[in-house]
């Protein structure tokens, strides 16, 4: 799986972000049996300062979030995918350092953990899943939870509220 990793805030290189990027991207496409060397991904590591105008550009919010993602084809799930011949450009992710940072501390969860969560979230978002609806929360919390267990990463949704 080839991890396109810009880092803007340097922050993110002491956090490995990169590192944490391969983990949890890899195992979403392990979840789908998805062929790791057949897959793109570009991730940007920035602060709020960036994210907010991402946010404000792509989004029409003028304040930070965690984390975007951009799928590079709309409408295609993992059952579409033809696993042989050329790798499949998933799609971009940009992740705030100060936000998430700020989350993890007033979530009380430990900063790797929450950023291997967005990062689940995110690639799940480039998959073609999403949670406009109650139904379409609930199928992508399921996945998240169940693939950040088989990390040893303990339910973000449970009693510290909303991980995302």
């Amino acid at each position: 799986m080839l991890v396109e990793t810009l880092i803007e805030d340097d922050r993110w290189r002491e956090a490995g972000l990169g590192a944490l990027a391969k983990r949890a991207c890899g195992a979403v496409l392990k979840r789908f049996n998805l062929d790791p060397n057949l897959t793109e991904i570009s991730l940007m590591g920035c602060d709020d300062a960036r994210i907010i105008g991402l946010n404000a550009q792509f989004r029409g919010k003028d304040s930070p979030t965690n984390v975007l993602s951009w799928p590079a084809q709309q409408g295609v799930s993992p059952a579409d995918w033809d696993p042989r011949g050329m790798p499949v450009e998933l799609g971009d992710i940009a992740i705030s350092y100060d936000t998430c940072a700020r989350e993890a501390g007033e979530q009380d969860k430990v900063f790797d953990d929450h950023v291997t969560h967005l990062l689940i979230h995110a690639t799940l978002h480039l998959l073609g899943f999403d949670h406009i609806d109650e139904k379409e929360a609930a199928e992508m919390e399921g996945l998240e939870v169940e693939i950040l267990g088989k990390l040893g990463i303990p339910d973000p949704y449970g009693e510290q509220g909303s991980g995302v």
